[in-house]
C-alpha cells in the first residue's frame, strides 16, 4: 500500500525528532561566542513545525547556570495542521521556554552577558551530551552566512513559480489587486501564496504597517494594513531583498489568503486554516 509522506510527517509531531547538520554552525551573545561546532543537530520538540539547534555540550564556550524560579508559564498557541483536525501543534509565537520534552532549563552565562533559560538539556539517551539553544536569544551564522528566523529545515521546501493565471484580491467587496503577472510560491504544507507587483495592488487603499517578521527562507517582511476594514489588518507584506534565492519575490506583494478573498481564474479560493488565519497570528 502507498504511502502520503505528509501523513508520514504529520505522524511524527508528537514525537521528540533531531536530524544532523553537515553545516558549520555558530551563535554568538552579544561580542561574545556561546558555541562554534560542526557537530550540531537539528532538533523538534514534540508538537513544534520548526527546528531549533541542538549542540555539544563540550563545544560551547559559555557556561551553563541553574536560572531563577520560574514566576510564570511560557503561554502556548495551539493550532492545527489542517481542516478539521484537533489543534495539538503549537505555532511560532509560543516562546522556547514552553517545553514539551522533559528536561532540565539553564541560563547561558558568557564573560559579558548572559540569557535566561535560554538552553535545555533534553532528558533523552539519544541526545546525551547535547543542549538545545534558544535561536531568539543568539545571533547565528551557518557557515560565514548569517541566518534568521530559525533554523532551515531540511525537509522544508520553496518554490517560486511565474503564472499567468488572473488573480485578484478583495475584502469587503472591495479590489485590493488584480494581475496576470504573480509569482507563485509554494512551500511545503502551507498553501500557495501570490505575489503581485506593486502596480497592481491598490497601494492607495492600504497603510503600511510597523509590523515586521522574519522568515528563514524569504528574509524580513514589512507590512499593509487595508483600514477600510476591521478585518484589515496586516493583511499584505513584502520581503527584503537579502536572500538571492527568493530573488522572484523581491519587492512583490502577497495576501494572507486566509483573510482575504482570493479569486484565481475567475474561482473563488476558499479560505485555508493556518496559524495566519486570526489577525496577530504567526
Amino acid at each position: 500500500m502507498a504511502t502520503r509522506v505528509s501523513r508520514v510527517l504529520m505522524e511524527t509531531f508528537p514525537q521528540l525528532r533531531y536530524e544532523p547538520t553537515a553545516k558549520r554552525v555558530r551563535a554568538s551573545l552579544g561580542r561574545d561566542a556561546v558555541v562554534d561546532t560542526q557537530n550540531a543537530y537539528l532538533l523538534w520538540e514534540p508538537r513544534r513545525i520548526t527546528p531549533v539547534f541542538a549542540v555539544p555540550e563540550q563545544d560551547l564556550a559559555a557556561r551553563l547556570a541553574s536560572p531563577a524560579p520560574r514566576t510564570a508559564a511560557v503561554e502556548e498557541h495551539p493550532f492545527a495542521l489542517r481542516q478539521g483536525a484537533a489543534p495539538t501543534s503549537l505555532d511560532l509565537t509560543t516562546g522556547f521556554g514552553r517545553h514539551t520534552a522533559a528536561g532540565e532549563e539553564f541560563d547561558v552565562v558568557t564573560a559579558s552577558a548572559s540569557a535566561s533559560r535560554a538552553a535545555f538539556r533534553p532528558d533523552d539517551p539519544d541526545l546525551a551530551g547535547y543542549v538545545v539553544l534558544d535561536f531568539a536569544a543568539f545571533d547565528w551564522r551557518e557557515d560565514d552566512e548569517e541566518i534568521i528566523g530559525h533554523p532551515r529545515d531540511p525537509f522544508h521546501r520553496v518554490d517560486i513559480r511565474a503564472s499567468s493565471a488572473a488573480v485578484e484580491v478583495a475584502l469587503d467587496g472591495v479590489r485590493l489587486a488584480a494581475t496576470n503577472g504573480a509569482q507563485l510560491l509554494y512551500e511545503t504544507m502551507l498553501p500557495v501564496r501570490y505575489y503581485i507587483p506593486p502596480a497592481d495592488v491598490r497601494l492607495d487603499l492600504l497603510q503600511e504597517s510597523p509590523k515586521r517578521t522574519v522568515c528563514p527562507y524569504k528574509g524580513r517582511a514589512g507590512y499593509w494594513s487595508y483600514p477600510g476594514s476591521g478585518q484589515g489588518s496586516n493583511i499584505a507584506w513584502s520581503y527584503d531583498r537579502r536572500f538571492r534565492d527568493a530573488a522572484q519575490i523581491h519587492g512583490l506583494i502577497s495576501f494572507f489568503n486566509e483573510r482575504v478573498d482570493l479569486t484565481v481564474n475567475g474561482v473563488l479560493q476558499p479560505r485555508p486554516v493556518t496559524p495566519w488565519s486570526r489577525p496577530g497570528g504567526a
